[in-house]
């Protein structure tokens, strides 16, 4: 278990120090936790519900922020390229992000032409059948994209690895709320880049 912790510490700490400079992203990461944690709760009553709600506004909140307000070029606070740490990053990349997305966008193109996915499903009656159809399709999307990278994970840099990135996703939402919520007040004061001074000792707080 130990061995267990040490690596989802490293990993949620290399995700801070690299991934989130922009306090944009920070305060929009905000946004999309407490999203999220909306979201868990509402998947035990309405899963499809959930998933629109988690993909809506969760997700596109969170990937802005990587997208269009996270700086892209050499990083300074840590020593490395925007090319290293897209190679050694454990979860998704900007490439692997890409491919998400595009899923994402496509499935509910894909139900509107064939509503019945080839016979596959009962097709949906309505606007409302239509959008619980797209939350089912996307809620199967997160759970494939998580399981797809924690398998990927396990198989190429062991089962520690895997796990504990899939355990971090999970519990992303409420790390980031704790990491995060000031965030929005460093914003209005002005400071649109995190000086990252805690990041100079080279190891996790």
């Amino acid at each position: 278990m130990n061995e267990f912790f040490q690596t989802l510490k490293t990993q949620r700490w290399d995700d801070h120090r690299y991934y989130h400079h922009s306090r944009i992203n920070q305060s929009l990461h905000l946004v999309s936790a407490l999203s999220f944690l909306v979201s868990y709760a509402l998947v035990l009553v309405n899963p499809a519900w959930a998933a629109l709600l988690a993909w809506c506004v969760s997700m596109t909140t969170r990937q802005a922020g990587h997208f269009f307000f996270e700086p892209r070029g050499y990083d300074h606070v840590n020593q490395a390229s925007d090319e290293h740490k897209e190679a050694i990053k454990v979860g998704y990349n900007i490439r692997r992000k890409l491919v998400l997305m595009s899923v994402w966008v496509a499935l509910p193109l894909l139900l509107w032409m064939a509503p019945s996915l080839g016979g596959l499903i009962q097709p949906a009656v309505g606007l409302q059948g239509y959008l619980e159809d797209v939350g089912m399709a996307w809620f199967c999307l997160g759970v494939t994209g998580l399981l797809f990278r924690v398998v990927q994970l396990w198989l190429t840099q062991g089962p520690m690895q895997g796990l504990a990135w899939g355990f971090k996703i999970l519990t992303d939402p409420v790390h980031d709320v704790l990491l995060y919520w000031k965030s929005p007040l460093h914003l209005l004061r002005g400071q649109l880049i995190d000086p990252m001074e805690h990041v100079g000792h080279g190891r996790a707080h």
